[in-house]
């Protein structure tokens, strides 16, 4: 770790001076260089100063060494970013100097703390929480830079601050379109096809011309296209949720019945002679073996099913709905060529479907803690 941390330190201080003596911004009219801008200077300075620290064995340990890189790095990030907000399209090979020596910074500082070991448990789970946040922020942070410093056309990639913009300009829109399709079809046709699935599997375990029979049939529909079903739904069902709910039953359904059926039958023989012993009836070995046996399949499923769910939604949304809905605005803003909107959606939708899943992962762990992965 401790090479490794150099070793990023040492590539970000190289960079850092390989900005000194290159054009920042190239324009029509003139060619700026990083001392032009005293922010930017204080910032080189600072990377490659920590860069000779590193190389000299100084290291900076514990969390001040940490909060230093963090500050240096992040600073570091916003400043470029600012500088080029005047300069759209006309960053040149100094800026990209500073970008990775950024970037290499906050590498370093990630590193960091995914090597540290915290003594308290709520400073391990905010470690752990903060980790993915930076990596997404600095998505972020080299998606902006450079969209909008090569100047590519808002119409092939709208930067991330243009699509926060126009998500902060379109809530009422976007929360219409949220509430038809996630509130309405999603939820629905996730507690029905789950349900029904599960309802379904304890009938198979029980009855084995079921199992020889639908489970089959299951694979095969599984292996069905959405864009075929979803026109057939439409017609079915109408223009309205319902036949977006009935899509995601199609979806969400047999993935719930194997691993149902697949966790009903993973007791031990060992285990279900221990029942017979102890004189349980078939309920009683259902309820407290085998369903808890099952329970980490079933929250597998219930997982697999939070995003196939609103995927599902989404693209039967395309085959005909009214005037509302993710899918729909999407379809519609992308014949229009407003790009950042159907970016807006996009980021809805991912955040929607990812605290859905998070949500399902943490009643997991409510429901299995006695499983080896959750104590683990």
């Amino acid at each position: 770790m401790i090479g490794l941390a150099r070793l990023l330190s040492a590539a970000a201080g190289l960079a850092a001076a390989a900005s000194l003596v290159l054009p920042l911004f190239v324009t029509a009219e003139a060619s700026l260089t990083v001392w032009s801008d005293p922010p930017l200077v204080a910032f080189a300075m600072a990377t490659i100063a920590l860069a000779i620290a590193s190389a000299a064995g100084t290291r900076l340990a514990g969390v001040t060494g940490d909060i230093i890189l963090a500050v240096v790095a992040h600073a570091g990030a916003v400043l470029l970013l600012v500088a080029l907000a005047g300069h759209a399209g006309a960053a040149a090979s100094g800026y990209w100097a500073l970008i990775a020596a950024a970037w290499l910074l906050g590498w370093g500082f990630v590193q960091r703390l995914a090597a540290r070991r915290f003594a308290a448990p709520w400073a391990s789970r905010a470690g752990a929480v903060a980790i993915p946040i930076l990596f997404g922020v600095w998505i972020l942070i080299l998606w902006q830079a450079l969209v909008v410093g090569i100047g590519v056309p808002k119409v092939l990639l709208p930067a991330p601050s243009d699509i926060g913009a126009r998500f902060s300009g379109a809530i009422p829109t976007l929360w219409a379109d949220f509430r038809q399709t996630f509130l309405k079809a999603v939820l629905i046709g996730y507690a029905i096809g789950c349900g029904s699935g599960f309802v379904v599997a304890l009938l198979v375990d029980r009855v084995p011309f079921l199992r020889r029979g639908l489970l089959p049939i299951g694979n095969l529909v599984s292996a069905l296209p959405i864009v075929g079903v979803a026109p057939i739904m439409v017609m079915w069902f109408g223009f309205d949720w319902p036949s977006k709910a009935a899509v995601v039953v199609i979806m969400t359904f047999f993935p719930m019945l194997v691993n149902t059926v697949a966790g009903l039958a993973s007791a031990d023989r060992i285990q279900r002679d221990l029942m017979r012993t102890y004189a349980a009836s078939e309920t009683q070995a259902l309820l407290k073996l085998r369903l808890p046996m099952a329970l980490p399949f079933v929250f597998t499923a219930l997982k697999i099913n939070s995003t196939l769910a609103l995927i599902g939604a989404i693209v039967a949304e395309f085959f005909g709905t009214p005037i509302v809905g993710m899918g729909f605005r999407i379809s519609t803003e992308v014949g229009r060529m407003n790009i950042d909107m159907v970016w807006a959606e996009i980021a809805m939708a991912a955040v929607a479907g990812s605290v859905f899943y998070g949500l399902v992962a943490l009643a997991e762990r409510a429901f299995t803690f006695w499983h080896p992965s959750v104590r683990g």
